[in-house]
């Protein structure tokens, strides 16, 4: 509209200039003054075309009269424009950290099942590289035929379990859930841990099923026996005697469940002062009483101190590593008891001079029930649940349980506490 009086205002002006002028005079004031708005214009135009090849929020973007107008709008327009990218970048950002925050692997997959995404624990559980398989096909890259399988034939009501070529020991669930249409997203879960435990419970329940079944089916046996046969009072007194003997052991065994059941429910050991000499000396005194005089019961060293905790539970579990000694080493033999506090820690051991264990046993020997030589075990009164007490109380006072041993030489359970503990 300014540019159209702008002509309005000329042409007259030429008119009146060749009127009282030679007529080419108002030609060329007309010629001129249209020259200089079409510079004007063009001026314009090349730092808007300018801009449009480059745009940036740049405050020196200005004109006159119209344009001015324009370029403020084109202005506050990217302003605006770039302050929406920035939010939504920044939430972008957010959620990217939030999916990499997880404790599951996560997959986005596109229409052809390439990766488009994949956290850092998608990475570490299936060995991707996103900055390098990115676009690639899952099938490429995960290549187990149960895997391939499962994708292909899509049915994802059941996740499925997998054991990752590079990590055998890992057990992971994978959940495929469709999304936007025909992309998928994958889950992938750890249930190493899961499965560990629940194997436990498993294996926990067969063996003390087996471990009472044994008893109970003596017992039921010899209570036939003495329904259906005429014994002597001899063979009667022998048969009542195996009997609670076998009751016994199934006593030994309930108080043992029921004593772990209470250490692993139980809150946080008490903190009273246990007199660590005063403890060595009942240890060594309820060995001698067990041992009966076939082995030597020796109390090596016993550093002054007290040990900050349950002096019941630490009695049980160092009663039961002391009791173990007796109960595996041939008469004649050496049990050593020592209590030793370094600058580091504290820790209490017993030695002795038995056969020893062989060290693929090591491990799992603080396992309930697990034992390295079932009839030995049972034999000696065992019930398999001594060492999973005591290294349940040690763990309980922030202490750990070391066991060392070799065949033929014996072993040493040595239970370390921290010096926080010590009095």
């Amino acid at each position: 509209m300014r540019h159209a009086l702008l002509l309005l205002l000329i042409t007259p002006i030429a008119v009146v200039i060749g009127w009282a002028f030679p007529v080419w005079y108002g030609w060329a004031f007309l010629c001129a003054s249209l020259l200089c708005l079409y510079a004007y214009q063009s001026w314009h135009f090349s730092r808007l075309d300018r801009w449009t090849r480059n745009p940036v929020i740049d405050t020196s973007l200005e004109g006159r009269g119209s344009w001015d107008t324009i370029f403020g709008r084109l202005y506050h327009h990217e302003k605006d424009l770039r302050e929406q990218i920035a939010f939504r970048e920044k939430n972008i950002d957010l959620l990217r950290s939030a999916v990499q925050a997880l404790a599951d692997g996560v997959v986005l997959l596109d229409l052809q099942n390439n990766v488009v995404f994949c956290n850092n624990t998608a990475e570490m559980q299936l060995g991707l590289q996103l900055a390098v398989d990115r676009g690639q096909s899952i099938l490429h890259l995960v290549r187990q035929p149960e895997f391939v399988s499962y994708l292909e034939h899509a049915d994802f009501a059941q996740p499925l379990t997998l054991r990752p070529e590079r990590y055998r020991d890992r057990i992971y669930t994978i959940h495929i859930i469709p999304y936007a249409g025909s992309r998928r997203l994958m889950q992938i879960k750890d249930v190493t841990q899961a499965e560990r435990i629940d194997q436990t419970r498993r294996d926990f329940v067969a063996n003390v099923s087996h471990e009472l079944r044994t008893p109970l089916t003596v017992l039921i046996g010899f209570l036939e026996t003495l329904q259906t046969l005429e014994l002597s009072t001899a063979e009667r007194d022998h048969f009542l005697q195996l009997m609670m003997e076998q009751s016994q052991r199934m006593q030994s065994i309930v108080q043992d469940l029921l004593t772990l059941s209470a250490i692993e429910s139980a809150p946080p050991p008490e903190n009273t002062m246990i007199d660590m000499a005063n403890l060595l000396q009942q240890l060594q005194r309820d060995a001698e009483t067990l041992s009966q005089g076939r082995h030597r019961i020796v109390v090596a060293s016993c550093d002054a101190g007290q040990l900050r905790g349950s002096e019941a539970e630490l009695f049980s579990a160092l009663s039961n590593l002391v009791t173990n000694a007796v109960r595996y080493t041939p008469e004649g033999g050496t049990i050593t008891l020592r209590w030793d506090v370094s600058p580091h820690d504290a820790a209490f051991s017993v030695q002795d001079t038995g056969t020893g264990i062989a060290a693929e046993h090591i491990p799992r020997l603080t396992e309930r029930f697990y034992r390295v030589d079932k009839g030995r075990s049972r034999h000696s009164g065992g019930t398999g649940l001594g060492l999973a007490i005591a290294k349940h109380a040690i763990t309980r006072h922030q202490g750990h349980l070391e066991i060392r041993s070799e065949l033929g030489k014996g072993s040493c359970f040595v239970a370390h506490f921290p010096i926080n503990r010590l009095a």
